[in-house]
C-alpha cells in the first residue's frame, strides 16, 4: 500500500484528501464556518465517493473537520435560498447520499459540533470516535423544518426511538458522554488523542482482507434492511463468496505458516 501522497483533487480548497497506507483522511476545511458544506463541497464529495470505491489503494477513510470547534454543520444555512422551488431542494444530490454508497468503511472522528447535516454525516459513517468536546444535535426543527439526509431512520436505529425523539424534537444538543451512553459513538477520547485513535483503528482495518471488509459492511446493511430469516440467509451467500476469493486462500495459508497475510483484494 501508499504511504502518505496526495491522490485525489477535490477541485475547492474547502476539502482535503489525503492518502496514507491505504487509509484515506478527508477533513472538511471551513473551520470559520463550522465545516459547514456548500453544494460545491457536496458535489466534490459525491466525486470522492466514487474515487474511493474504484481506487484499489483505499482500503478505509477517516473523515474529519479542520479546526477545534466544529466535525461539520451540515449544510451552510445561507446556500438554501439558492433553490428555486422546494422540488429542486428535494430533488438534489446529497452528500450524505454519496458516502452511503461508499462500499469501504468509514470512520467518523468527530472533533467538535456535528450539527444537522453534520450529525447525518457523522451517523452515515460505519464508526464513530467523539473528542471530548464533540457535541450532536439535530437542530433542524428549531429552524421549521426536519433533516432530510437519513437523519431520523439513522439516528432511531442508533440510539433508540425514544432518545432519538428527545433530539429530533427538542434540537437541542447532547454532550460526547452522553453521545457515548447512548451508543451515538464507540468511543470519547481527548482533543489530541481522536485523530491518532481514528488512524489507528483504520490502518487496522486497511491491513484486512478488503473483500471480507466490504463484506462484512454490506452484511451490516442487509441486516438493518431486511427481516432476520432473509438478513442470515443472505450472510450465508456472502460468506460463501468471501470465502472462494485469493485472499481467503492466502488466510488459511498464513494461519497454517504463523506469518502475516498479504491481501490483494483478489
Amino acid at each position: 500500500m501508499n504511504r502518505t501522497r496526495t491522490v485525489f483533487d477535490p477541485g475547492i480548497d474547502e476539502i482535503t484528501v489525503v492518502l496514507d497506507d491505504g487509509v484515506a483522511v478527508v477533513t472538511l476545511n471551513r473551520p470559520a464556518k463550522l465545516n459547514a458544506v456548500t453544494p460545491e463541497m457536496s458535489a466534490s464529495l459525491e466525486r470522492f465517493a466514487e474515487w474511493a470505491n474504484d481506487d484499489p489503494d483505499v482500503r478505509a477513510i477517516v473523515l474529519t473537520g479542520a479546526g477545534d470547534r466544529a466535525f461539520c454543520a451540515g449544510s451552510d444555512i445561507r446556500t438554501l435560498d439558492a433553490y428555486p422551488t422546494p422540488w429542486s431542494f428535494r430533488n438534489r444530490r446529497d452528500y450524505c447520499d454519496a458516502l452511503r454508497d461508499v462500499r469501504k468503511p468509514i470512520i467518523a472522528a468527530v472533533n467538535g459540533y456535528a450539527f444537522g447535516g453534520g450529525l447525518e454525516t457523522a451517523l452515515t459513517c460505519d464508526i464513530r470516535l467523539a473528542a471530548t468536546t464533540a457535541s450532536f444535535a439535530a437542530p433542524e426543527v428549531k429552524l421549521g423544518w426536519i433533516g432530510g439526509g437519513g437523519m431520523s431512520a439513522l439516528l432511531a436505529g442508533s440510539i433508540g426511538p425514544g432518545n432519538a425523539s428527545v433530539m429530533l424534537m427538542t434540537g437541542d444538543a447532547i454532550d460526547a458522554q452522553r453521545a457515548l451512553a447512548w451508543g451515538l459513538v464507540s468511543e470519547v477520547l481527548k482533543p489530541d488523542a481522536l485523530r491518532p485513535r481514528a488512524m489507528e483503528l483504520a490502518q487496522t482495518i486497511a491491513r484486512r482482507p478488503p473483500i471480507a471488509v466490504a463484506t462484512a459492511k454490506a452484511n451490516l446493511a442487509a441486516a438493518a434492511d431486511m427481516p432476520r430469516a432473509a438478513a442470515m440467509a443472505y450472510e450465508r451467500e456472502m460468506q460463501t463468496i468471501s470465502f472462494a476469493t485469493r485472499d481467503a486462500a492466502e488466510g488459511r495459508a498464513a494461519f497454517a505458516e504463523r506469518r502475516d497475510g498479504i491481501f490483494e483484494g483478489r
